[in-house]
């Protein structure tokens, strides 16, 4: 696990830049770049074009606490495996309420990979040596999805690689990766959103191009 010093990023493609030179030591080694989409692709783009990399996507969704849905109660991967964290029952998430968000959250990942499977066919990571890539680490719950769901396809190495973390988000992620790379680990964490100066929404269609590049 190690960091460099950072105090934000302009962009997302600032913060790809950076992480890249964090990673340099696999550049020629033809690693796996795994993006969570969406915020994750511009970054994973550079990262795999930097690092002489493949660029790829994890489909994962987070669960979103009920009448607050950018609070992650937990995750899920495109095979259904749920990931809850402890938070579940103070803010009234019943079994119902995770099912359907389970179901609504499934949805929208086939969805997804009808749309980007036409374009960029899944490469498998097995025996690559593979980074998983987000713009940001909050709770954990999606990261820590993303990786477990890699992990069952037996990769050689397993890395997880954020621009800016909580530390309780590193807990949560530390014991499913061979090695951590991120560039900052505030002790106050709001929000990703806060430690970049633009951080627009990225969109299917920009998702699409980036796969193509």
């Amino acid at each position: 696990m190690h960091a460099r010093p950072c105090e934000g990023f302009v962009d997302r493609a600032d913060a790809g830049r950076q992480l890249a030179e964090a990673l340099k030591t696999l550049r020629g080694r033809h690693p796996l770049v795994l993006a969570i989409p969406r915020g994750g692709v511009p970054i994973g783009r550079i990262l795999a074009d930097r690092l002489q990399g493949e660029l790829d996507v994890v489909l994962v969704r987070k669960l979103g606490a009920p009448g607050y849905p950018e609070f992650a109660i937990g995750a899920v991967d495109e095979q259904g495996n749920v990931q809850l964290s402890a938070d579940t029952g103070w803010v009234g998430a019943d079994q119902r309420y995770i099912e359907r968000a389970v179901a609504a959250q499934r949805a929208t990942m086939r969805a997804r990979r009808q749309l980007y499977s036409p374009v960029h066919a899944a490469i498998s990571p097995a025996g690559r040596t593979v980074v998983v890539v987000d713009d940001g680490l909050a709770t954990g719950a999606t990261m820590r999805a993303a990786l477990q769901a890699v992990r069952a396809q037996a990769p050689a190495r397993l890395i997880c690689a954020i621009p800016v973390a909580s530390q309780a988000g590193l807990a949560e992620v530390a014991d499913v990766a061979d090695d951590l790379v991120y560039l900052s680990a505030p002790a106050h964490f709001g929000a990703v959103g806060q430690f970049y100066q633009d951080f627009a929404a990225v969109e299917d269609d920009e998702v699409v191009r980036l796969l193509q590049a």
